[in-house]
This record gives structure tokens, sequence and C-alpha cells, in this order.
């Protein structure tokens, strides 16, 4: 599609887009248009929208230099064409153009607006100090689908009790499979919104999709599990984030959320002369949040237990921290079978290492034990048979 005069294009980034789709397909409900000046100050002072809990103002304000001078220009009723990676995605009808203050936009969200945070950095680049609101039509086709998934998975199943779980799997470990399956045994379908970040030096989402596939083929009853991916733009940063996952949660037809321990937001803070949490703020939604406990391996018990439940201390304790585990695999490591499933394991050091092995079969044939028949062996093949004899125990 030509791209249009750049007297009336507003150029737009593909984390505001998705915010967008968001607002304009209803999972951001009660929010479903850009807000403006009026509505934004509201949002500010009571952290309400149409007497819901809504922990910030909806808004446009693209950066750049082009958009300044466009919306500086712009005046309500005119069309503005949305351009994004060069294409254009849409258009927005002006209602009102405002002033905003970039710095406590993004303390609005995060909390601070200390540049030294890195999501702080990078969503004030994203800032103009014009705001623009009013009715806009984007191609809403993708999350149509992802919602027309969900609603065929409810009708399969009959399902009373939808339980979304917000999960990046990056990478996918015990603990992670240990809480799918807590909370299978409490629902009838289970959502897992696979995090989709706009910028990430982890693992792809395409590579975490497959081991999150791969589990859920293998090990779970797969008409009871549903993975749709969710583009984690910055609206889901900073405190804010458990709120916002669960209006989405909530508009994607689910009337569960389960979060860990250490989901941002989830701390106790001192108000009125009680103490609450971010929970406390979610009574207006209509979805209950069950928040799972914190996981880890006992070496006493010699089992995956939940902190709550083991007398044993800290220092018999192995935690599941993604940071850590992922740097092993991304120096070329194997973990260890009780931090992560050796399936998974070989399929993410497979496609991180392709062509690792100067003789792969030779190598195979030498150190693993043989039925006698003569096969073609893959990278994962040989990660899932050294894992095992990791696993051997009668030298150890």
């Amino acid at each position: 599609m030509a791209l249009s005069r750049k007297s009336n294009t507003l150029y737009i980034d593909q984390e505001a887009l998705s915010a967008l789709a968001l607002v304009k397909s209803g999972l951001l409900y009660p929010v479903t248009t850009l807000m403006n000046k009026k509505q934004t100050l509201e949002v500010l002072q009571t952290g309400m929208y149409n007497q819901k809990v809504f922990p910030f103002p909806l808004i446009l304000a693209p950066s750049g230099r082009l958009n300044q001078e466009v919306l500086e220009a712009a005046l309500p009723g005119e069309k503005l064409i949305l351009i994004s990676d060069k294409k254009e995605v849409g258009h927005l009808i002006i209602e009102e153009i405002f002033e905003i203050n970039p710095k406590e936009r993004v303390r609005q969200i995060y909390g601070t607006d200390n540049l030294e945070h890195p999501g702080v950095k990078s969503t004030y680049a994203r800032l103009g100090k014009l705001a623009v609101s009013g009715q806009y039509e984007i191609d809403l086709s993708t999350i149509l689908e992802r919602k027309e998934k969900i609603e065929q998975a409810k009708q399969r199943v009959g399902a009373q009790h939808v339980t979304a779980i917000m999960m990046g799997a990056n990478p996918l470990h015990r603990a992670h499979e240990r809480l799918i399956r807590q909370a299978l045994d409490k629902t009838d379908l289970i959502v897992i919104f696979l995090l989709k970040p706009f910028n990430t030096s982890d693992l792809q989402y395409d590579l975490r999709c497959e081991t999150l596939t791969y589990f859920v083929q293998n090990f779970l009853p797969t008409n009871r599990v549903v993975v749709i991916p969710l583009e984690n733009s910055y609206i889901f940063a900073g405190y804010n984030e458990v709120i916002i996952d669960a209006i989405v949660a909530k508009n994607f037809g689910c009337n569960r959320l389960t979060i860990g321990q250490n989901h941002a937001g989830v701390g106790m803070y001192y108000e009125k002369n009680s103490n609450k949490s971010v929970i406390d703020r979610l009574t207006s939604l209509d979805i209950e949040v069950d928040i799972a406990s914190e996981y880890v391996y006992c070496n006493e018990c010699k089992t995956l237990v939940s902190t709550k439940t083991c007398p044993h201390g800290q220092h018999h304790h192995i935690s599941y921290h993604s940071d850590s585990i992922l740097e092993l695999i991304k120096l070329g490591l194997l973990p260890p079978a009780v931090l992560m499933r050796k399936e998974i394991a070989a399929i993410i050091l497979s496609k991180l290492f392709p062509d690792r092995f100067k003789n792969l079969e030779k190598l195979y044939y030498d150190i693993m034990p043989l039925t006698g028949l003569l096969e073609e062996h893959t990278e994962k093949d040989f990660y899932e048979e050294l894992m095992k004899l990791y696993q051997t125990t009668s030298l150890t």
C-alpha cells in the first residue's frame, strides 16, 4: 500500500499498534478507545475508568519530529493515516490533541521516571509531547482469531471455569510445569498467554512456543490447554502489570488468573491504616486471582515442593531462577534434569547451536548404549541421551 503525504500521516511503532489493537478489540475494556484529556485526568486522579479499575491513561503520543509537526498543525475532525514499518495500517479521526508530560507518563506506568531503568528508558524514547484521541480503524483479524480459538476450546470441553496464565517460558522449566499442572487440577480449561516482547535478548518467541507446545502435546491433556500469543508491549510493564494482565484475561473470556508470588506488583503496601496489595484493586474486574506457591527442589524431600509445605530450610532448596537457567543454556550447557525436562533442553540447545558436533554419528555411537540397529540421529536425540547418562547413579 502506497504511503500517504506527510501532512496527514502519523508514524507509530509495532508496540503502539499492538496497544491500539487491544483497545479496539475490547481486550482492555472498559477502555474501548483512546482517552481524551478529560478522561486522562480522571484516570490519573481516581485510578478508575467507568467505575472499573484502570491503572493509567491509555493514550497515543508518538515521538518524532514529523509526528510533532503533524499534530501541531492538525485540527479536530481531520483524518490521519497510521503508518507502521513503512506500511499503512489504519486511520484515525482526530477528536482532540493535548499536551502530556513524558516523564509523568513513564512514572504512571513504571512507578519511576529514572531513565537508568531499561523499561523507562525505552518507553520514554517512544513518547512525544502531544497526544491524540479519536476513533480509529486498524486490522483486528489476528486478535479475533485468537479469541475464536479460546471460544472453540471452551465449547469443546464445556468449560465453566477458565484459568489464564501469563508466561514467558524463557525458558520453560520444571516450576513452570508444576504451576500449569496445579492450575489444571482446579479448572476446566487453561489458557496460557505466551508473552511476545518487542525488544528482547532472550530466547526467540518461536523457540519458546515450540517448547511449550511440545510439553502440552506430550505431557498434558491437550483438549484442556490452549496456547495464545500475547504481544507484551509497554502497557504490561511496571508495577501495574498484574492489573493489565487481569483485564486482558477477563476480556479474553477467562474467569480466573493464576500468577506466581514473584509476579510484578503483587507486593504489599500500606494505605489508610491497613495493609493492601494490588489484588485488592481487582475487585471491580470480576475475575478470581490465585497466587501460586513458590516451587523449589528440596534435596531432602528429593522432589519439587512448595516452600509453604516443605519443613526443610532454604539451604536445602534449589530455586528456579529463569535467568540463571537461561545463562547455562546460552553457554551451551545442558541444564540438569531437576531444573528442566531433558526434551525441552534438547530442543533449545539443538536450535541455538546447530551443527555443533563435528562428527555427531561417531560421537553418538561411541558413548551411547545401542539397540544394534543403524539409525540416523539428530542433535536433539544426542542431548536427550546425554542427559540419561548424567542421570546414571551407580558410579556417583
